[in-house]
């Protein structure tokens, strides 16, 4: 008799053990995500014509703390910044980081594009060439990708991208249904980060709202950094995959031509 309680207890505890640890993992959240849009004007401040100033920009990064990093106008190995210096690289290295580069031009015997940066194990990186229309004289374009693995086992895709700078939305309007779609099909969440060179309200923006959720509904302004009027660089994300914890534009007025968006997330998958 005494030996079947003892089994019982015994039973009894494990089957509490097992209830405690279900409801503490059932509790458990994913860590929050940081993340960061530079336009980083190929590191050249606008105060000083001709200056490559990879410190400066590497300082705004490292204060703002980010995990995952979205970057616009970056030079790689040519004449304008040096033929030597990946810009996607040497920030990566300075920060810690993993980097991958998308070319979106040939430029000065190199390259100039667009970037992600990641402090996460990096598990797939790709580039997708966007469209620009025949006769509009629009410069290449693309979006890069980066598959990337948070603490926990949790898969995200980061993508930055940077769309066509001409007055008309016409080449913006066909980029942004090209990165939707391309996003849209992904069997990740995603991230989506970049310099849209396009206003919320119009269709542009439209149509990534059509797709994304943007960390901002009354954006504060990114351009120009001094007195700043309209806002053109977003970070968005797919529908009820993230909620909100902070959005902020990061006053710092020397390193680049754009302020720097930086939104704290908090994964609900």
């Amino acid at each position: 008799m005494n030996n079947h309680r003892c089994f019982a207890a015994f039973f009894a505890l494990i089957s509490l053990s097992a209830c405690t640890a279900g409801n503490r993992s059932a509790t458990v959240t994913s860590p929050q995500v940081s993340v960061l849009s530079y336009n980083i004007h190929h590191a050249n401040p606008p105060s000083v014509e001709g200056k490559i100033d990879m410190d400066a920009i590497a300082k705004v990064i490292a204060q703002a703390k980010p995990d995952l990093v979205a970057l616009q106008e970056v030079d790689v190995n040519n004449t304008r910044s040096g033929t030597t210096l990946h810009q996607a690289e040497d920030l990566a290295k300075r920060l810690g980081m993993k980097a991958f580069f998308a070319k979106g031009i040939d430029y000065g015997g190199g390259e100039y594009g667009i970037a992600v940066l990641s402090k996460f194990p990096v598990l797939e990186t790709k580039r997708y060439a966007l469209t620009t229309l025949p006769g509009t004289h629009g410069e290449p374009r693309a979006l890069a990708t980066m598959l990337v693995e948070l603490p926990g086992g949790k898969k995200v895709l980061m993508a930055s991208t940077h769309l066509d700078a001409q007055r008309s939305d016409s080449n913006r309007i066909v980029q942004m249904r090209e990165v939707t779609k391309i996003l849209s099909e992904q069997p990740y969440p995603v991230i989506v980060a970049g310099d849209m060179n396009a206003s919320a309200g119009g269709p542009v923006i439209n149509q990534l709202d059509a797709h994304f959720t943007r960390t901002c509904s009354d954006c504060a302004p990114t351009i120009p950094v001094v007195n700043p009027r309209r806002c053109i660089d977003f970070i968005a994300y797919t529908k009820g995959k993230f909620t909100v914890v902070s959005h902020e534009v990061i006053p710092e007025t020397y390193a680049s031509d754009h302020l720097p968006v930086k939104s704290i997330l908090q994964p609900a998958f």
